[in-house]
């Protein structure tokens, strides 16, 4: 990173924030580099020297960016434990006609981070919640994953995955068997375990992103097979390290249509018999009588599915 102060901002852009209505009694969401300062932008820089008093997740973290930038606004904590408490003090400095911003320790508030009850709250309160975006680990990772595209868009964010291992793969489960990309985030204590399942669970060939320290120096963006994954992390011995972003490859179509004719089968199996739970299942999916019924005896016959109850990693 480079430790030269940040540059001024040209006259041409602050007279372009200074257009932007700034009201006061105002909640400010504002999204904070995920690791390189340097990502603020103008406006967000603008909104956090603006507001009365900013937010922040822990105050800790947030000093070195306030630091860099050089913006002495007083901090306030916000964070999961208190968070119904910052709510109630956040609506009476609105109630005052101050400006509070709102951020958390990297990226979007609200967002897999601390902040959506003190939206809720500043909304139920009748006050603006005004969203400066900015920097999204989310939106990094697949601009360099090629997993989504202009004619196929969607994915789903998943956010952390369960810690205990059954918990984890019955999860996995659940979210591998959709026909778009599946964003995770895992922590570096958990990452190796974590591989290990969505390797048995998604499949050794299913095409994983692996994101690490993104925007950082030692950024590190890796496209490989599931079953590969545990053995790249192995071949790092500093790798684990820092917040990952995983990118579960879209599952094809008819492996996603397999596991919903399954969830289906499995319902219409416990109150009738193999014939009328396949001839229901082609009635509703528009599937082959004849496949279901065969995949119905399959699934009366053998293991029942794991329960996504506790266990170890």
């Amino acid at each position: 990173m480079n430790d030269t102060l940040p540059a001024p901002l040209l006259p041409r852009q602050a007279e372009a924030i200074g257009r932007q209505n700034w009201p006061a009694a105002t909640l400010y969401v504002v999204a904070t580099p995920i690791g390189n300062l340097a990502d603020l932008g103008p406006r967000a820089r603008h909104a956090l020297q603006l507001a009365d008093v900013i937010a922040a997740e822990d105050t800790r973290t947030s000093r070195p960016l306030l630091d860099y930038w050089d913006i002495s606004t007083p901090l306030m904590a916000a964070h999961q434990h208190n968070e119904a408490r910052a709510a109630e003090a956040i609506v009476e400095r609105l109630a005052a006609g101050q400006r509070v911003a709102l951020i958390s320790d990297a990226g979007t508030p609200a967002v897999s981070d601390p902040g959506a009850r003190i939206v809720a709250a500043v909304r139920t309160a009748g006050y603006r919640v005004v969203p400066l975006p900015g920097p999204s680990a989310v939106l990094a990772a697949l601009m360099a994953s090629g997993m989504t595209s202009d004619a196929r868009p969607e994915f789903v964010f998943a956010g952390f995955a369960p810690p205990k291992s059954q918990a984890r793969q019955a999860w996995l489960r659940q979210w591998c068997r959709l026909p778009a990309p599946v964003v995770m985030f895992e922590s570096p204590h958990r990452l190796a375990a974590t591989l290990r399942d969505l390797a048995a669970v998604c499949g050794a060939d299913r095409k994983l992103t692996v994101a690490r320290e993104l925007t950082k120096r030692f950024e590190e963006i890796a496209v490989l097979a599931a079953g590969e994954a545990e053995a790249w992390l192995k071949a790092r011995p500093q790798g684990a390290q820092g917040e990952f972003v995983l990118i579960v490859e879209a599952a094809p179509a008819e492996a996603a249509g397999t596991d919903q004719h399954d969830e289906l089968l499995r319902g219409l199996l416990r109150h009738m018999g193999v014939r009328d739970a396949a001839r229901l299942g082609a009635q509703a999916t528009g599937a082959s009588r004849h496949a279901l019924y065969e995949r119905a005896l399959a699934l009366r016959d053998g293991p029942e599915p794991e329960s996504p109850d506790e266990g170890d990693e």
